[in-house]
């Protein structure tokens, strides 16, 4: 992604233990949680092939 990347806000619903689990991940990796899911999203993509 550019620094100039327009990004699209949408709402996330999930369980609040997996939520509270993002958030000790995001804050043990010094990410913000919308960070850290958009980090393992873009893994994720790139793993399974969907991504270059």
């Amino acid at each position: 992604m550019t620094e100039k990347e327009d990004k699209k806000a949408f709402v996330l619903r999930m369980n609040p233990a997996t939520l509270k689990e993002l958030e000790k991940w995001s804050a043990d990796e010094f990410r913000s949680l919308n960070g850290q899911i958009e980090f393992l999203l873009q893994k994720a993509l790139k793993e399974a092939g969907r991504k270059k």
